[in-house]
């Protein structure tokens, strides 16, 4: 649940012994904008990431209906838990990435809890930490759109590059810069 992410994201951050960022890529943007309250807490970085207000989920971002020309994540259901579809996991989450990696990815992908999706943020720590966000133009998960929004209104520093959902991966040095 994204509540139980949270408290383990707490646990570590009182546990860190230097200031901490936190850095949130996809869902995890959900959790390092509560946990990100924390006063050890320095500053957030989402990295293609949803950055919700308060009272907002993964499901009411998800909601809105994608702009031309940009997609939505392929989710497939299998009981209390969700999964990005095996078969369009390598065009859709990672598509600049070597097809091994991304088939091996797509196996290995842990199921996502429809109650982390549908649980909405109460604390939004963007709104008094210094916050980044790198957008990911060429992102089949979450919208750009959506993700320029979401920087916007949270008044990031916003780096875009050229890239898949799996930014990490296939621009992991501007990622680190």
């Amino acid at each position: 649940t994204l509540r139980d992410d949270v408290a383990e994201t707490e646990r570590v951050i009182a546990k860190a012994r230097h200031p901490v960022v936190l850095v949130g890529h996809s869902y995890g943007g959900m959790v390092i904008t509560e946990a990100g309250d924390n006063p050890r807490v320095r500053s957030l970085v989402y990295l293609a990431a949803f950055a919700p207000e308060a009272g907002e989920s993964v499901s009411t971002l998800a909601e809105a209906p994608a702009p031309a020309g940009e997609q939505k994540a392929p989710l497939v259901a299998e009981g209390k838990y969700l999964l990005v579809d095996r078969d369009k996991f390598p065009s859709s989450f990672a598509a600049d990435v070597d097809i091994a990696t991304t088939r091996f990815m797509a196996a290995a992908q842990l199921p996502w809890g429809l109650q982390a999706v549908q649980t909405k943020v109460d604390r939004v720590a963007w709104k008094t930490k210094p916050t980044y966000y790198m957008v990911t133009s060429e992102d089949h998960m979450i919208p750009p759109t959506a993700q320029r929004m979401m920087a916007q209104r949270s008044g990031a520093k916003v780096v875009e590059l050229k890239s898949s959902h799996a930014v990490m991966l296939s621009h992991p040095r501007e990622v680190v810069a």
